[in-house]
């Protein structure tokens, strides 16, 4: 991931409809029966105006973001071997179905650590009217650019065991 200057910093994505078919499965994917993210009766009941996604659900999106600003990038050719290190998520309110969002993600810091890039990207979303939604930060560890050094065995005498 050379020659950073050239490529894009931040990039607009979506728009990603939010669907209450994709909020069941996901809900139902983590194991969590909370009635507002099937029931638009239980929503509606807690304030809100159709199904909720779960808090994490939007972290799913980022990641599609977040790997197509990736894709932008010199020298980085897949996200095969990205360790994600980290993820922070910031509601400013639950995403609902009927919800038409649009995701700006950003690379907001890149050094190394051990030799391999270190990247934070910013995604934050907003609805079909310009209203924020939630925003997402995550740290991604990349794969080193270069060869790996040559590997050598804790065990000066070859042996396998200890």
């Amino acid at each position: 991931m050379t020659d950073r200057a050239a490529a894009p910093t931040t990039l607009r994505c979506g728009p990603y409809p939010i669907e209450r078919a994709r909020i069941a499965a996901f809900a139902a994917a983590l194991g969590d029966p909370h009635p507002a993210y099937t029931d638009p009766a239980a929503a509606r009941a807690l304030g809100h105006p159709d199904v909720i996604a779960p808090p994490t659900y939007l972290a799913t999106l980022a990641g599609h973001a977040e790997d197509q600003l990736l894709a932008e990038q010199t020298g980085f050719t897949t996200t095969e071997g990205v360790v994600h290190r980290a993820q922070t998520l910031r509601h400013t309110r639950p995403a609902h179905a009927g919800d038409l969002l649009h995701a700006t993600v950003r690379l907001s810091a890149a050094t190394t650590l051990a030799g391999r890039p270190l990247l934070t990207l910013d995604c934050t979303f907003r609805d079909e009217h310009g209203a924020p939604v939630a925003t997402t930060t995550s740290s991604l560890l990349c794969p080193a650019a270069g060869p790996r050094p040559a590997r050598h065995p804790l065990d000066s005498t070859g042996s396998e065991h200890p």
